[in-house]
């Protein structure tokens, strides 16, 4: 079933009148004969657009109780079983009733148009998903209802709804929108004439914006001319903090500024797990970066400026949106901050834009954690305070503070030994205990200056420091490894619900997978490597990256899967913790690399399905279609032979006549099925050449009657490059067909014209023309459209046109006649020297 089409009359603020103009095209629908109801449309005790319901069908509406009361939304179910051409379903940016069938109202008109219903909906500028903010700073008032960019984007058909400031407050002044009690009001708050200039200028920016993109669509699909313009790339980075969702809305506004500009979200997460964000803040981040249609990205990095740099680069972005760090003032000594080094670091390939945002100087909202892992600047200071610290403390206690006590002496050190534990580990603690041990002894513990313990009860001291000292600095370690190894756990627990959250998702390529692997472990290159058996070559099923590994042995890191497939990666070697978590998405690549060969599979068969389909129509095609000119020649053949009747002169030629019509229809119907199992086994070998149209064209008419068609061809029309006698079976299949369904005495009109890079041949009849959901359909082998009777042909010639035109590396398309009727457009490439004239010099006079 094909999917319904979504129009969408868009406003700057209420009252401007979109539901009065939805209801309007609808009254113009019903009178062209259309099948249109309205499935939901909100008056709100306007007059005029009340009156404008009048004539209208409405479906009746769905009674939902919430909270002791009783609420009406569209009833989807009622519309479904209606089954219109066109559905009026206003306000698409509504919050359905808790309990409804959608949460959204949006989510409604989705399904609708899954069914293959029409819609016409309305929406208002400020419920645009990325414009929440800039509405809010406007006027003030935040948008709860909102609907995500990209379902308004991909409505097929956009229009504005505008009025000026000043005629949109008379309405209000007048009465048309509110009522009188909430007019002043109105007036002075949200109707403001600068709030209502503001909403215009964002609507009318907005649309210029589609107008742009559809211009751009309709210059590709037409083949206009090669445009290599710069794609505006935007990595946002992340923190999980609540300012992220300003970010992310702001890098939105900056890619629609652009030509198909893209947002990437990414989101760098320590090695050691300790991520201090909120789980639940960055999955509502992603899906909002996922609503406006980008993307979102995790990356395991440590030095975060270096990674999301590095990302930038690897995607060539453009430009990257960072807030404004959050860190308080003092906060500044520990150096510049992410924001700033990024900048500083970006070179001048890379803009860098400083969001600010409410969350500035406030702090992080969740605290670090402390101690997961000893760096490398822990353990040297660790070392330092161990085997150091000691001998700065015994001259402080010999010079600053002498006589305190062996006992203060020994819990001084002891408090040294721990805080060597706390730094550096086990090791720089038992450095500590030993040193201090040693220096306890030999300046401190009588007799002095010798390694000698006269009095019993210091050797206990002593040995009691030792144990203490070697207990703290034990359990100081264990701690830290358990801390590390919970922190590694958690990494790999977000990573695994990250893989297993695009598996959810559907996003299943091979390739998107690779990257994230790539991404992930911040590796060169990743393949995935199988073969058939043991002593078989490796073959790559997918990889991403350059220089990838060709076999597990060239590979820094190689992770087996089964006995014929592995994961290669190149770039460094991981730690054996790590191989744990790329089990898991060398098993997941595994499972794309078998879907996708039971897909391959799966199309195998439907070709095949679509071949006995094709056989089954042939023979109905032969048992009926090729039999009726056979018998209309079997029968004149017979009564010209028959002896017991004299046929007159005039009868006799017009026997011969009938004979030699069904020739030509049967030829043709051969012709026809010849050409269609020559496209199907996909032996068609065009042989291109630079030819003129007014060679060919003229060629294809010899199938319909002289008077029939009218050429336009100009003789300064460049030449084409086309096997030209595909070309001329094209033309004529279309040809034929404009005049059997052109009325008697019409003439068919063949013009032809250049395009860019292109040359089109219009065929424009006057006959009674395809609806648009046929449009496509009439090029399907083997269809007929309308009532058309047996034995007029098999339904193969349009379907034939558009596989040779489609070798000739051209398109063919049906588009409507003004003033009624259907016009064939074969588009196909202009001769290469013909897409360059070179400037020809002035003739000097003699």
């Amino acid at each position: 079933m094909a999917r319904g089409t979504l129009r969408i009359y868009l406003g700057a603020a209420p009252g401007v009148g979109k539901t009065y103009a939805m209801l309007s095209e609808a009254h113009r629908r019903v009178e062209r004969g259309t099948d249109c109801v309205v499935a939901f449309v909100e008056h709100h005790h306007r007059p005029r657009t009340e009156v404008m319901l009048h004539g209208l069908e409405q479906l009746p509406r769905r009674e939902i109780e919430y909270r002791g009361g009783i609420f009406t939304e569209m009833d989807v179910d009622a519309v479904l079983r209606r089954a219109p051409k066109v559905a009026l379903v206003d306000e698409l940016a509504h919050t359905n009733v808790p309990g409804s069938r959608h949460a959204k109202r949006w989510q409604d008109v989705e399904e609708l148009l899954a069914a293959g219903i029409d819609v016409i909906s309305t929406v208002n500028i400020q419920h645009l998903e990325s414009l929440g903010d800039v509405v809010e700073s406007i006027t003030g008032v935040r948008q709860r209802e909102t609907v995500p960019d990209e379902v308004v984007r991909r409505a097929d058909q956009i229009e504005l709804v505008d009025m000026s400031p000043q005629a949109l407050r008379r309405r209000m002044a007048h009465g048309n929108i509110y009522k009188p009690d909430k007019v002043d009001a109105a007036l002075s708050n949200y109707f403001r004439p600068g709030n209502l200039t503001a909403l215009r200028e964002l609507a009318l920016l907005w649309v210029a914006d589609r107008v742009d993109a559809y211009l751009t669509e309709y210059r590709s699909e037409h083949r206009v001319s090669t445009i290599w313009g710069s794609r505006e790339r935007i990595v946002v980075g992340l923190t999980g903090g609540p300012e992220g969702r300003t970010l992310i809305r702001r890098a939105a506004r900056l890619a629609e500024k652009g030509a198909g500009g893209e947002v990437m979200a990414v989101y760098i997460s320590r090695s050691d797990g300790l991520t201090a964000v909120s789980p639940k803040e960055l999955a509502l981040q992603r899906t909002l970066v996922e609503d406006l249609g980008g993307t979102f990205h995790q990356v395991v990095g440590d030095d975060i400026p270096a990674a999301l740099l590095d990302f930038a680069r690897g995607v060539n972005a453009t430009q990257i949106v960072l807030g404004v760090s959050r860190r308080r003032s003092w906060q500044y000594v520990f150096g510049p901050g992410v924001g700033a080094t990024v900048a500083r670091e970006s070179g001048p390939d890379l803009d860098v834009h400083l969001i600010t945002h409410a969350e500035v100087g406030k702090g992080r909202g969740l605290p670090v954690a402390r101690g997961a892992r000893l760096g490398r600047s822990r353990v040297i200071g660790g070392w330092l305070a161990g085997v150091l610290g000691p001998f700065l403390l015994t001259w402080l206690l010999n010079s600053v503070v002498p006589d305190i006590g062996l006992a203060n002496d020994m819990l001084l050190f002891l408090t040294l030994t721990v805080a060597a534990a706390l730094l550096g580990g086990l090791l720089p603690a038992l450095a500590s205990a030993v040193v201090g041990s040693t220096l306890l002894n030999w300046f401190f513990t009588p007799p002095v200056h010798t390694l000698t313990i006269a009095d019993p009860q210091n050797i206990v001291a002593i040995v009691v420091f030792v144990g203490v000292a070697v207990a703290v600095a034990s359990v100081v370690d264990l701690a830290a490894r358990r801390t590390h190894q919970a922190a590694r756990l958690r990494a790999e627990s977000e990573i695994l619900s990250f893989l297993a959250g695009n598996v959810l998702r559907g996003e299943t390529g091979l390739e998107d997978l690779l990257e994230r692997v790539r991404e992930t472990f911040g590796m060169e290159s990743v393949a995935l490597l199988e073969r058939a058996g043991e002593k078989d070559p490796w073959t790559c099923a997918g990889s991403v990256g350059p220089r990838p590994a060709t076999t597990p042995d060239a590979a820094d890191v190689d992770v087996p899967v089964g006995d014929h497939m592995a994961l290669s990666l190149r770039g460094r070697v991981l730690p054996a913790a790590d191989r744990r978590v790329l089990a898991a998405f060398a098993a997941q690549a595994a499972v794309v690399v078998d879907r996708r060969r039971l897909k391959g599979e799966a199309d195998r068969a439907e070709k095949l399905a679509e071949g006995n389909r094709i056989r089954t129509a042939l023979l109905a095609a032969v048992s009926h279609d090729l039999r009726t000119p056979l018998a209309g020649i079997k029968a004149a053949v017979t009564s010209l032979r028959s002896d017991d009747v004299e046929w007159s002169e005039e009868d006799q030629a017009e026997l011969l006549e009938a004979i030699e019509e069904g020739a030509d229809r049967l030829d043709q119907l051969v012709g026809n099925l010849l050409d269609m199992s020559r496209l199907q086994t996909g032996t068609v070998a065009p042989v291109l050449r630079e030819t003129d149209l007014d060679e060919v064209v003229p060629m294809a008419l010899g199938g319909v009657p002289e008077d029939s068609v009218e050429l336009d061809i100009p003789e300064t029309l460049p030449m084409v490059h086309v096997d030209r006698g595909l070309l001329e079976r094209a033309v004529a299949n279309v040809v034929e067909n404009a005049v059997k369904h052109s009325p008697p005495g019409e003439k068919v009109l063949v013009s032809a014209s250049a395009l860019a890079n292109r040359v089109e041949v219009r065929v424009v009849d006057r006959g009674p023309g395809v609806p648009d959901e046929a449009k496509e359909r009439i090029f399907e082998p083997f269809q007929r459209y309308g009532d058309s009777p047996r034995g007029v042909g098999v339904g193969l010639g349009l379907a034939v046109a558009r596989g040779f035109t489609e070798a000739l590396r051209g398109t063919v398309h049906a588009e409507d006649t003004p003033g009624g009727g259907l016009t064939m457009v074969l588009s196909v490439p202009m001769a290469p020297e013909r897409l360059e004239q070179p400037a020809l010099p002035a003739t000097a006079g003699p």
